[in-house]
């Protein structure tokens, strides 16, 4: 259900006991609505001017904003807009002429005089409330206001954005992240980030030797390296450094001899039928990345017996417009953060020698964090993330495109707050370091701040890789938060008789939002372009960390002019999140995606599917109770918005469950892939209890979904609870 949310600009006379458990940093909402600017919808009779008045603003821009409902709504959405001055409302209030008296001189000329006084009078009272009120261009930040977004996101140009890549690309020798990190907080506060800081962690890091690894045939001597030279002293003087990275980040160092098996993708059907055909044990798989996570699948060939693995990219997995077959690739084998501080902050067989050369070192890797402080709910983030520096020595730049992107949205926003205008909410943009060891950068900052995180994260949107491809345009959304991704879609297209159909969906990404979505629970938001085959074929092939290059970046954006799509896209969902007196989630949506994942093949108890119905009941019941502030007046009142707020920002939170397989999303709302809608971890173990004997592991997924649906209708019943017992009370 599509909404619009109320306005609101005065703070709050005090906040109730409901409220004193949400830090709010002895800043209480500004969210009161100025009479004089706002008038109701219809139907909203204690609130309406006088009848000469309202017969005038009655009609005034409502058809101004496009709101219509992107679904037939379960519930009313309740609508007022901010008036324009229109001189028959200022005529409203002026005084008619008097009459005069010719033979009362002394009377006209008191008249006179006191018409002269309440002029100047009039001037001064003008002067100081025009000072004091809102111009256009300091619009009040309460005022859901499209036509603003765009003003902003407008300044956004490709040409600037390519230039600043181009910039970033010249960066990439560095040894190390601070001359990037460096480059990026300077260019930040050149643009005015108020707050712009450094943040950084003492990590553990795993990286190539002083030479690359190898394998060895046994059957004739020939050596060779992971991207095919031989092991010859030539190969190696002349390698880039490419080669040192053609390998996995946290393996164990060390030499295997063994036999080679073919395992195809690894999953449980491929090791059930190669364990009857031969004896696994020691021996090195032949694994295919892509269809499942790396870790699950390494965790299935070490319950095998495996012990070691050659990694590789099938040709036919790959799009058509990307030619990797004899790239190199590094992948990483780190679940997230740092390791050394976990939680704190076939055709033929053949024989072959295997020697893994890799050394373990702690190294420095450095976040840049700059705040944006919002005007009325400061204690509320919304956190805007990228990354810098792929790996260290690494001859990849994708992490430009990201970098270029949040800079073209931070100088876009900061012209116009330099003009007086403020968000609602905290933005919080990032620049993480150390994505490629595991996500290591933003893992020990949210772990650092925790406590903080839980209370005040608003939503992740993620600047991760915007531009993998040119055919299509892929937005990976929570489903509280797919209808407004969208909106924002449909309203972005430039020519809507040749839109592409939308490609929404909640699968697992490869990107700093881990952290955020696995452990805190934050509704989440990316737009990426990709290639088509590449969303119609396996998943996880993002997987392995290609070095790609600045050249093969502008090849597929040439213009730029997706980067610019990019840009804009997350620009306006990150406003809207910032600045809507009401968050734009999505109750109900939530509700009908648990129902959709108990749907198929898998066996769900009754007990699941009852709770489901249950849950879209609470949903729905909640959505129309509570999430049309703008229909009763008396919802308007800033602890109710408040309130409101804060169930629409923990609705997540429910369904991350305390343990899911290796590499699978703890947060259950997402899936491995697009094509499947089941939930992942029931899968998993359905495909488990078909291999084995017992069926411990599909009981145990089952307990963790029915717990995770349960408490979800729980939360929803509990925010009903409250809001009635507010109302009792004030009765």
């Amino acid at each position: 259900m599509a909404y619009q949310k109320v306005n609101a600009d005065q703070r709050a006379p005090g906040h109730s006991q409901y409220l004193d458990n949400d830090d709010l940093q002895a800043t209480a909402l500004d969210l009161e609505w100025d009479m004089e600017k706002e008038l109701e919808e219809p139907g909203f009779d204690q609130f309406q001017l006088d009848s000469a008045e309202n017969q005038n603003l009655e009609n005034s821009e409502t058809a101004d904003l496009n709101l219509d409902p992107i679904q037939p709504a379960t519930s009313p959405k309740g609508r007022f807009q901010r008036l324009q001055e229109e001189s028959d409302y200022v005529t409203h209030y002026t005084r008619s002429a008097p009459k005069t008296n010719p033979c009362n001189f002394g009377r006209l000329l008191k008249i006179f005089c006191t018409a002269i006084i309440l002029f100047i009078f009039g001037i001064l009272i003008g002067y100081y409330a025009h000072k004091n009120c809102p111009s256009n261009a300091t619009i009040s930040s309460g005022t859901p206001d499209l036509q603003l977004y765009q003003e902003i996101l407008k300044t956004i140009q490709a040409e600037d954005i390519r230039k600043s890549f181009r910039n970033l690309v010249q960066l990439y020798k560095s040894e190390d992240d601070t001359e990037i990190s460096k480059k990026i907080k300077t260019q930040w506060t050149s643009l005015g980030l108020e707050d712009v800081q450094f943040v950084n962690y003492s990590v553990l890091l795993n990286l190539p030797g002083p030479s690359p690894s190898s394998v060895t045939l046994s059957s004739s001597g020939q050596c060779f390296h992971p991207n095919g030279q031989p092991c010859s002293k030539e190969a190696r003087k002349h390698s880039s450094q490419d080669l040192l990275y053609s390998y996995a980040a946290y393996s164990a160092s060390g030499t295997l001899k063994a036999e080679v098996i073919d395992v195809s993708y690894g999953n449980a059907d491929d090791l059930k039928r190669i364990k009857k055909m031969k004896n696994v044990t020691n021996q090195i798989a032949l694994l295919k990345l892509g269809k499942l996570p790396l870790l699950y699948k390494l965790s299935l060939l070490e319950k095998a017996g495996f012990g070691g693995v050659l990694l590789y990219v099938d040709p036919c997995d790959l799009p058509k417009t990307a030619n990797l077959s004899y790239d190199t690739f590094m992948v990483s084998l780190n679940p997230g953060g740092d390791p050394s501080t976990p939680g704190y902050p076939s055709i033929e067989e053949r024989i072959i020698n295997m020697q893994i050369q890799t050394v373990t070192k702690f190294k420095t890797i450095t976040n840049v964090i700059g705040y944006l402080k919002g005007l009325t709910s400061p204690d509320r983030y919304i956190i805007v993330g990228s990354h810098h520096h792929t790996a260290y020595s690494y001859n990849g730049q994708e992490w430009a495109s990201s970098t270029a992107i949040i800079t073209a949205f931070i100088r876009a926003l900061m012209l116009r707050v330099k003009r007086g205008w403020r968000p609602d909410r905290t933005i919080v943009f990032c620049s993480w370091g150390g994505t490629a060891f595991g996500s290591i950068g933003s893992y020990e900052w949210a772990e650092d701040f925790k406590k903080v995180l839980q209370k005040n994260v608003v939503a992740y949107i993620s600047l991760h890789s915007p531009v993998r491809g040119n055919s299509s345009l892929h937005s990976v959304a929570s489903p509280s938060l797919q209808q407004l991704v969208a909106e924002k879609n449909n309203f972005n297209c430039s020519r809507r008789g040749q839109c592409p159909e939308t490609n929404i969906s909640s699968v697992q990404m490869q990107d700093d939002a881990d952290y955020f979505i696995n452990h805190l629970g934050v509704p989440t938001v990316r737009f990426t372009y990709e290639d088509i085959k590449a969303l119609e074929g396996p998943s996880f092939l993002s997987e392995a960390l290609f070095p790609k290059r600045a050249t093969k970046i502008e090849e597929m954006d040439p213009f730029f002019n997706l980067h610019e799509t990019i840009t804009k896209l997350s620009g306006e969902v990150i406003l809207q999140i910032a600045n809507e007196p009401v968050l734009p989630f999505n109750a109900l949506d939530i509700a009908l995606e648990v129902q959709n994942s108990l749907k198929g093949d898998q066996p769900n108890t009754p007990q699941l599917l009852v709770l489901g119905s249950r849950l879209r009941d609470s949903a729905e019941l909640f959505q129309s109770d509570e999430m049309r502030p703008a229909n009763d007046p008396k919802e308007r009142a800033p602890i109710r918005v408040r309130m409101l707020n804060d169930v629409l920002q923990g609705m997540e939170k429910s369904f991350l469950v305390q343990h899911a397989p290796p590499g699978f999303y703890r947060n259950i709302l997402y899936h491995l892939d697009g094509k499947s809608s089941q939930f992942s971890i029931l899968l998993e173990a359905w495909e488990h209890c078909k291999s084995l004997a017992s069926n411990e592991t599909l009981q145990e997924a089952l307990s963790e979904v029915l717990n995770s649906i349960n408490a979800a209708q729980v939360y929803f019943k509990a925010g009903l609870d409250v809001f009635e017992s507010v109302l009792a009370g004030k009765n």
